[in-house]
């Protein structure tokens, strides 16, 4: 009970001063503050809170309430999880109720109106704790931003203070059997009937896809536009309508407590109010919105990288092998230190993006960089990381184990890998 209120208490003192966070950052950078906080290259450990100039106490103080979380109220129950294939409800309000859904959300719509370094505190606490069940960074800093940023006043006070309460769980249904990293292979599609829309097609591995009470769907609105991309519009399509089906959860190789599933819409009618933004702008709104997803998913891989080096280097200070801890190893000693040099490389970039993007000025290409570099990374150090636990790397009860797995799917989802290294060389070549 102490701790509950120890924790509501922080996130009490963190809805307060979290519109604060920019100016507070910018005095005190001014008085050479940041310069007292420790990177991660010199701190103890590479998930210590207090470092990273990019951050400050308000954000110190979010972190605690959000570890404190993490450690309470997803860990134990985790590997339940795992086999049930899905995280609990109950564990999405209490997520609401601790201000970790929906961060960047103002206050009058039931967020806490935090800045996106404190989305990513979020993103970072659920890596660190190697718990990937939790779908709450799709449905707060990738669902609910589309509608904030392109839905109506209506549909924003119908979804995002109940999004933010974890009372609503929400998914982004884009891939599709056929279509994937190219969005503009997109079959499911929409026409008009009346007022109204009528809704067909199937889309596969989505994320909350089993759990999701309104899911997000990119749909063909036009057949006959010039390309593709002229013609797709985003729709809303609430759990419960007729003719929406959510098939199977998908056995997966990893994220076994993520509720990945197959979903069908067959002659599904839509209201027009179930129309987000504006016709045939969708393409148009998910390039705009699919920087800070990649800038998601490169920020996890960091952060994953981070706990696999801490709980190997735990491991191979107690492992003895020839009468001594195999930490005392040459072998091991130099590929650790390759390691921590190039996570922390890879840290500083992720920063200096998150940075970027909180100042609304990361770029397409820059995040496909981070993307592609920091999930190429994730899969190495977990490698590595099994390799330097021997036999005990491989069995799945060892952290290390699952970070193996789940790490996998990093550079494919969001855009495969190749994808992004198509749009980064666009960028290269262009004459314009």
């Amino acid at each position: 009970m102490f701790l509950q209120k120890a924790v509501r208490s922080c996130v009490s003192e963190a809805r307060s001063s979290l519109p604060l966070l920019s100016a507070v950052t910018s005095r005190r950078r001014q008085h050479g503050h940041a310069q007292t906080r420790p990177e991660t290259s010199s701190a103890k450990t590479l998930m210590d809170v207090g470092t990273r100039r990019i951050f400050n106490e308000d954000h110190d103080l979010f972190r605690h309430s959000a570890r404190r979380f993490f450690q309470e109220e997803v860990v134990p129950h985790h590997n339940q999880w795992e086999k049930e294939g899905q995280v609990s409800r109950e564990l999405w309000e209490k997520a609401g109720e601790q201000g970790l859904l929906g961060v960047m959300a103002p206050e009058e719509q039931g967020g806490i109106g935090g800045d996106l370094l404190s989305a990513a505190i979020v993103w970072e606490e659920q890596m660190y704790c190697n718990c990937t069940g939790p779908g709450f960074a799709l449905h707060s800093d990738i669902v609910m931003p589309y509608i904030s940023n392109y839905g109506n006043k209506e549909q924003i006070e119908r979804f995002i203070p109940p999004m933010a309460a974890g009372k609503c769980i929400g998914a982004i249904a884009m891939t599709e059997p056929g279509a994937g990293s190219d969005l503009q292979g997109v079959r499911t599609h929409a026409k008009r009937d009346g007022s109204d829309w009528i809704l067909n097609g199937n889309k596969v591995f989505i994320t909350n896809g089993w759990m999701c009470d309104l899911v997000l769907v990119v749909t063909v609105t036009n057949r006959e536009a010039k390309t593709a991309a002229h013609g797709i519009s985003l729709f809303l399509v609430e759990d419960g309508m007729k003719g929406f089906q959510k098939g199977r959860k998908l056995d997966k190789i990893g994220l076994k407590a993520q509720d990945t599933a197959e979903l069908f819409f067959e002659d599904v009618r839509l209201p027009a109010s179930a129309l987000l933004g504006e016709l045939n702008k969708g393409f148009y709104y998910l390039m705009n919105e699919l920087p800070q997803e990649r800038l998601l998913i490169a920020d996890m891989a960091i952060s994953s990288c981070e706990f696999m080096f801490e709980e190997t280097r735990n491991y191979v200070l107690q492992r003895k092998a020839f009468g001594k801890t195999i930490a005392h190893l040459q072998t091991v000693q130099h590929k650790l230190a390759e390691l921590k040099t190039e996570i922390c490389v890879g840290r500083a970039f992720l920063d200096s993006c998150l940075q970027l993007h909180g100042e609304k000025r990361l770029d397409s290409s820059t995040a496909s960089m981070a993307k592609c570099w920091a999930s190429d990374l994730q899969n190495r150090v977990a490698t590595q990381c099994v390799q330097m636990h021997g036999g005990w790397g491989y069995m799945m009860e060892y952290p290390i184990a699952k970070a193996f797995v789940d790490s996998r799917v990093q550079p494919i989802y969001g855009g495969t890998n190749e994808i992004m290294k198509e749009l980064i060389a666009r960028t290269i070549i262009s004459q314009k």
